[in-house]
């Protein structure tokens, strides 16, 4: 069986071929991680500078030392509002007038600052980021203006049903642990949130050590590293260049057979090395429910799921195609297309460093909502009782296969995969690997990981007009 490209944080340089193209990794001693991948026949590249630190970081306010409930959105949005040298029409048109695809995002365990541009226009969106990521004034009238911005993006969100659902079951399946809480923060956070404390934020987390430059595409990887170098002036005496130390870390530890978050919902959270230590999984009740009006209720229903690092997670995917990856899917046929109860139903995972969330989701009349929650439940507990069979199996692993391959024809999943890899498990997986890890799962795996799930309490959350609902609480 192929092995996966490792990316050990002590080795300075890397080379590879994979999937067609060229990686090359390289760390500079301020712990700074530069990684690439040619992609033959490519006139454009994507570059993304991503920071190691996400919402799970915050941390409340204890005594004297600042709180940065809040801070991770706040600075995605900030750095896009000026340096010494750019304000933020500079900045917004040296994107613009390249027809660059530019933008931010901020997740749980870290935050990207990226662009999409032309080969010819690398260099300037190199320069423009890297400015943006550590030379931010924070200025106060822009912080003001901008808080009223992401209340506003909060507002649009709770419009949005199946997004307000998706908050509240990450909250109610694990409970007070950082993972919970919503990335964009909260209205109390946003308005409760000082200048001063983001700022902090910003100088005590963004840091050589803790960024990965990643890029993808028609890519020169030798020239990249020293135009980064150039322009972070990754000296000494740079403000920019903490005393924190330039040994880079990694959260994810890879896991063997033991479930990385057991069926009672604890979680050895020490083992992530950044963030406020919890305990994964809620303690109160298992059905959660939002009054909204709405004609439609939208469901989740599901339980703590794999760590990223988790071996199973190939037998899982496997499980998740079956269960609800697609038209053919259980959930899809029995909810949607026998019974007309639903127009989307599915199954869904998500994985951070030290634990994640695995769960079912579907929106349906009010008066619907406890059949589908029930048999969403029950196509869960077939595949925990019987397995799944050789056609499905086979019929799964040649989705998986197929989404693959095309999602990597595009340089954003390339620029993203490198990123993940290294601020992950720190293994890097190419498609054939990839697909080898999926193939070589077996029926009773699958079924084991659906039987694990289905053994755990499963949390209930619905959104909508719930009281017509008969969901109970």
């Amino acid at each position: 069986m192929l092995d996966p490209i490792l990316l050990p944080l002590d080795l300075p340089d890397l080379e590879v071929d994979l999937s067609g193209g060229l990686v090359r990794r390289t760390v500079h001693p301020s712990g700074l991680r530069v990684l690439t991948e040619r992609m033959p026949g490519s006139r454009s590249a994507s570059i993304g500078f991503w920071v190691g630190v996400g919402s799970r970081d915050e941390q409340a306010e204890r005594g004297d030392a600042p709180g940065s409930l809040g801070s991770t959105h706040f600075l995605e949005h900030l750095l896009f509002k000026g340096t010494p040298t750019r304000d933020a029409y500079t900045i917004a048109t040296s994107f613009d007038r390249i027809g660059a695809e530019h933008n931010a995002l901020t997740a749980k365990e870290y935050t990207c600052y990226y662009a999409k541009v032309r080969d010819a226009d690398l260099d300037g969106a190199v320069t423009v980021l890297a400015d943006m990521v550590t030379n931010s004034t924070l200025d106060t009238a822009e912080f003001e203006n901008e808080r009223g911005v992401i209340l506003e993006e909060l507002a649009m969100a709770a419009d949005d049903l199946a997004d307000v659902a998706n908050e509240r079951f990450f909250e109610a399946v694990l409970g007070e642990h950082p993972l919970g809480r919503p990335i964009g923060g909260n209205p109390e956070t946003i308005r409760a949130a000082h200048r001063d404390d983001v700022n902090h934020h910003y100088r005590e987390r963004y840091d050589p050590s803790t960024l990965v430059v990643t890029a993808a595409g028609a890519i020169d990887h030798d020239r990249l590293v020293d135009q980064v170098l150039a322009v972070l002036n990754l000296s000494p005496e740079e403000r920019w260049h903490t005393d924190r130390g330039a040994a880079p870390e990694r959260r994810v530890q890879l896991v063997g057979a033991e479930p990385s978050v057991t069926a009672s919902g604890d979680a050895a959270a020490a083992a992530s090395t950044a963030g406020p230590a919890g305990s994964l999984g809620a303690t109160g009740p298992r059905v959660h429910l939002t009054e909204r009006p709405s004609e439609q209720v939208n469901l989740m229903i599901g339980t703590e799921g794999l760590c990223s690092g988790d071996p199973r997670r190939f037998a899982f995917g496997i499980m998740n195609s079956v269960l609800g990856g697609g038209m053919s899917s259980r959930l899809f046929q029995e909810i949607r297309e026998k019974r007309g109860l639903a127009y989307t139903a599915y199954s869904f995972g998500a994985s951070y460093s030290d634990g994640g969330v695995f769960g079912m989701y579907a929106g349906t009349a009010p008066e619907k909502a406890a059949e589908v929650a029930e048999l969403s439940r029950l196509e869960l507990q077939k595949l925990a009782d019987g397995g799944i069979t050789e056609e499905e199996h086979e019929r799964a692993l040649g989705q998986i296969a197929g989404s693959s391959a095309l999602a990597l024809e595009d340089s954003d999943t390339r620029m993203g995969r490198l990123a993940r890899a290294e601020l992950g498990s720190g293994e890097l997986y190419d498609l054939d690997t990839s697909l080898e890890r999926f193939e070589a799962a077996t029926a009773e795996e699958i079924r084991d990981i659906a039987a694990l799930f289905a053994a755990r309490p499963l949390t209930v959350v619905a959104v909508g007009e719930v009281e017509r609902a008969g969901l109970g609480a």
